[in-house]
This record gives structure tokens, C-alpha cells and sequence, in this order.
């Protein structure tokens, strides 16, 4: 029979009466995601999800990479399926997962038996096809406590399904089930990595770049954007709002306080990042804001730049040290994009001595010097929408 992958479900299991909601999110986004590797069968069933090619041209390998970031699953195999009697098992161990073995110091059988029809119980099944293995690969040493390869053998309702050892899921919600959030998009190391934290709680996302030429370059623009589709990975499909932010800057700079540039300049980004954010119908704003970091991310400088919004701000990284977001990003693919030396409009005008500890309403002070109407506006008027195509296309 075809090989095929086993996604065991992850959170969804410990849902209730909405788990169907939540199921069918999961159905949904794999076979869109299955679609761009040939035709694929797409079900659930005993909080599995199988999937499974219906021809024969179908991309296996690169289907599996991409169910490795599917959001929802816990863990996952490869397997072949075969009918449920020990000479059909056994002669799928040995054909599908016979090479593997056989390099192997060690092995042991575990198997799970959720048809209770099935003669023997899971303990039985394993001493038998252990058995068997065992005559046919002496060479293999059986050891049931640590041994160096696990054969499993899952009898289901369908059929048996024989694998080697699983790998770890994507984990968190399907993409689709937890609303909608725009994220502000810097081109750094931590703003992808809190895109995909909040994403993986189920959330749909939309990405804001703040772009202020001829202070920064085309090819800082190009490395937000090339950074958004690492990030359709995990996150889907998405669009990216370009902002045009240089006269913004420029008013701040000429009518400002120097150590009140960068406070004053969040809380421009805070605004028009909301203004984005209800428009695509999005119910909260994230940021990759890690308290402490930098002298804009003090409890009291996020909590003066929060006060210009009246939706949620999230902040995923919030107590995350540096290596920790960086590991992250190594994870995800989006680390060697975001360490290109290409500055961002957050490096425009830095002062010398940013307020870490900045007064509200000292703050507004300093703004009531400008037009915040006319300068939000005119930002909202030269934004460029782009849509980042999936990471495969």
C-alpha cells in the first residue's frame, strides 16, 4: 500500500463542544497546503489526521516538510498501512522500514491497539513482531529501555498502519480559529518571531512595515517583504502595509525634544498601525517589544506608546531573553534574512539619550507641536499594500 502521514492533533483534543470548528479549520488549511504537492485525502479520525496521495506523482517529500508547519499538530509519521493481520505487519516492517533497522545497534516494538477487535492486545503484538524481528535481523539487539530505533504498530479501525519514530508538529491552533491581529513588522530579529508566536495560537495575520526613504534603502524594503514570506510558512497567506513614514520623521525631528523622538515616533506607529489593523478587520495589534531590551520597551515607555490605541497590544516575547527569541528565529527560518545589514526606520533620528522613564504627559506636550491629524493621514494615504505569495510558490 502508499505511503502515507500520520498528524496526531494537538490542543484540539481538549476542546468541547467546538472541537468540530477547529477540526475542520485543520481539514481545511492541509489540503490547501497539500494542494501545491499533487492530490492528497484529507481526514480525521481518532484525533488523527490522515493524509494520504491518491497518485502516484505526488511530492511526498515536500508535502512533509510542509505538514511540519501546519499549525494544530502535535506530532507526526510517516507510515504504510497494511491489513490488520501479523504476516501483513510483519512483511510491512520488513519492506518499509527494513534498510533502517538494519543499521541499527538496537530496537524495540511499541504498538497501540485502539480496535478492540483485533485478537491480541497491544503487549502481544509487540512480543510478536518483536519476535520475528528479531529472528530476521539478528544482528539488531532488542532492548526495551533504550534502545536506538522504535518500530510502532498502531491497529485502527481502517487498517494497520506501521512507522519508525514520530517527530514533533508544529504544535498550537489551526490557523483561522483564534481572529485576526496585525503585526508591526520591523525587519529585526524578534518581530518575525512574534508574528509566528501569535500565529500559532490560531491567529490570522496581517504584517505593517514602517519605511521612511530615502533614509533607508529599496533593499531594506525588500528585506521586510522577503522576511514576510519566510513567514507565510507557518503563518499563511498575508498582506504587508508599506508605510510611508519619512515626513513623519522629519516633522518629529524639527519640532521635537531630541529624547523624545523615538517615544513620540511609537506612539505615530501605534496610531497608524491601528487605523491598518481595522481595516483588515484585525482586533489587536503585535509587536516584538521584549521588556527591557532597548530603551523604547521600559514598562513605563510601552506603557506611554500603548496609550494612543484602543485595541488590545500583544507582546509575545515579552519576557523572553535574547537567545531564546534568537534560537526561535533560527527555528523558523527568518534569522539569516534578519541579520542583513540593512538599517530600519527605527535607526532614523535616534537620540542620544531616549527617555526610558518618559511622562505622559510631558509627552503630549511635545506632540501637541505637531499635526497629528494631517501627519496620520498623510502616512495612511502613501501606504502600498503587497501581497506575499506562500512560501512554496
Amino acid at each position: 500500500m502508499k505511503e502515507l502521514f500520520l498528524l496526531k492533533l494537538g490542543e484540539i483534543v481538549l476542546k468541547g463542544q467546538n472541537r468540530r470548528v477547529f477540526e475542520d479549520k485543520l481539514k481545511t488549511n492541509t489540503r490547501r497546503r497539500m494542494s501545491k504537492f499533487g492530490q492528497f485525502k484529507v481526514t480525521i479520525t481518532q484525533s488523527t489526521l490522515y493524509v494520504e496521495p491518491l497518485n502516484d506523482d505526488c511530492d511526498l517529500d515536500g508535502a512533509w516538510e510542509a505538514c511540519g508547519a501546519i499549525f494544530g499538530i502535535a506530532s507526526m509519521c510517516r507510515c504504510r498501512a497494511c491489513e490488520k493481520d501479523l504476516d501483513a505487519i510483519f512483511k510491512t516492517v520488513v519492506e518499509y522500514l527494513g534498510d533502517e533497522l538494519s543499521m541499527q545497534k538496537s530496537f524495540k516494538v511499541e504498538s497501540k491497539r485502539s480496535d478492540k477487535r483485533f485478537p491480541l492486545n497491544s503487549i502481544q503484538i509487540s512480543q510478536e513482531i518483536g519476535g520475528r524481528i528479531a529472528e530476521e535481523f539478528p544482528n539488531v539487539a532488542v532492548d526495551v529501555h533504550n534502545p536506538s530505533y522504535v518500530v510502532n504498530i498502531e491497529v485502527r479501525e481502517t487498517a494497520a498502519y506501521v512507522h519508525g519514530p514520530s517527530v514533533p508538529g508544529a504544535g498550537g491552533l489551526p490557523t483561522g480559529t483564534g481572529g485576526r491581529a496585525a503585526v508591526l513588522l520591523s525587519g529585526g530579529i524578534d518581530s518575525p518571531v512574534a508574528g509566528y508566536m501569535i500565529a500559532k495560537r490560531g491567529v490570522e495575520i496581517e504584517c505593517i512595515h514602517f519605511f521612511s526613504y530615502p533614509y533607508t534603502s529599496e533593499r531594506a524594503k525588500e528585506k521586510v517583504l522577503e522576511l514576510a514570506r519566510l513567514m507565510t510558512r507557518y503563518c499563511g497567506r498575508m498582506t504587508v502595509d508599506v508605510v510611508g513614514f519619512t515626513k513623519v520623521q522629519e516633522a518629529i525631528r524639527d519640532n521635537c525634544r531630541e529624547e523624545y523622538f523615538t517615544i513620540i515616533m511609537r506612539r505615530f506607529m501605534m496610531r497608524i498601525a491601528q487605523a491598518i489593523a481595522k481595516d483588515h478587520g484585525a482586533k489587536c495589534l503585535v509587536t516584538g517589544e521584549n521588556l527591557g531590551q532597548v530603551a523604547s520597551q521600559t514598562m513605563d515607555a510601552m506603557a506611554v506608546t500603548g496609550a494612543v490605541v484602543d485595541i488590545p497590544m500583544f507582546h509575545p516575547l515579552i519576557g523572553m531573553d535574547k537567545e531564546e527569541i534568537v534560537t526561535r528565529a533560527r527555528k523558523i527560518g527568518t534569522l539569516e534574512t534578519s541579520i542583513l545589514p540593512y538599517e530600519d526606520c527605527c535607526t532614523v533620528f535616534t537620540p542620544k539619550h531616549p527617555k526610558t522613564k518618559p511622562v505622559l504627559a510631558l509627552v503630549e506636550a511635545e506632540e501637541a507641536k505637531l499635526d497629528v491629524d494631517a501627519l496620520v493621514a498623510d502616512a495612511l494615504a502613501n501606504t502600498e499594500k503587497v501581497a506575499i505569495r506562500y512560501y512554496e510558490d
